[in-house]
């Protein structure tokens, strides 16, 4: 099906999105690694601060590889920096680490969406690797309930990347307003500090759109 000019014209488009919002946030983070943070803070202090200041005291920060890797996992309470982010004093480095810290405040506060999103992990993966086959071997063997189920799948992940909106948003928006009250950034580099995490942003806005399209394209398939 990769050859049906309905797949090429709905979803094209979607994936060179996505490829300049991966290539924005990339650019960015180089941009901003090269500027220091106005507190000389490394993005591991940086978020170790940010967690103690909102009174969060269970919540491990470790270094791992590879570049833009940075996550917050509830299941282990444990923030996972970059090197780059976990040993910088840049406003890349510091802005990444409070927005990671910023899901474990979330995670803390029992912050609704976070949850949700959470618990709809295990289906939006299997909707991500599963439903295009189950969605062939439908079509193929011409079971319309087969085809159903993979697209219920694929509006599972919908759901997951249009939940992860409101989370990171509001993840970014606690650090960039902790960054500057705290003094790791100072006042005149809110706006370069933020531009980091904007842009990470556009990632998982393209990402929800290109779900968004590949839904709509087998639903428009099955109809064919």
């Amino acid at each position: 099906m990769i050859f049906d000019p309905l797949y090429i014209i709905m979803l094209v488009p979607v994936l060179l999105l996505s490829g300049w919002a991966s290539m924005l946030t990339r650019s960015r983070f180089k941009k901003y690694s090269q500027v220091r943070a106005y507190s000389g803070y490394t993005g591991a202090r940086a978020a170790q601060r940010m967690l103690e200041a909102n009174g969060v005291y269970d919540v491990k920060i470790e270094r791992s590889r590879g570049m833009l890797s940075d996550h917050y996992d509830p299941r282990t309470k444990i923030i996972r920096l970059s090197e780059e982010v976990h040993d910088g004093a840049s406003l890349a480095a510091v802005g990444v680490a409070c927005h990671e810290a910023g899901h474990a405040l979330q995670h803390a506060q029992s912050y609704a969406a976070l949850g949700l999103r959470s618990a709809l992990v295990p289906v939006a993966q299997i909707g991500s690797n599963l439903a295009p086959f189950i969605f062939i071997v439908g079509l193929i063997a011409q079971i319309p309930v087969v085809m159903q189920v993979a697209i219920l799948l694929l509006g599972a992940m919908f759901l997951f990347t249009l939940v992860t909106l409101p989370v990171e948003y509001n993840a970014s928006a606690r650090a960039k307003a902790h960054m500057v009250a705290a003094g790791i950034v100072s006042p005149n580099q809110e706006a370069d500090a933020g531009k980091v995490l904007n842009a990470a942003f556009m990632t998982y806005l393209a990402a929800a759109v290109a779900a968004l399209a590949q839904l709509l394209y087998y639903v428009l398939r099955s109809r064919r």
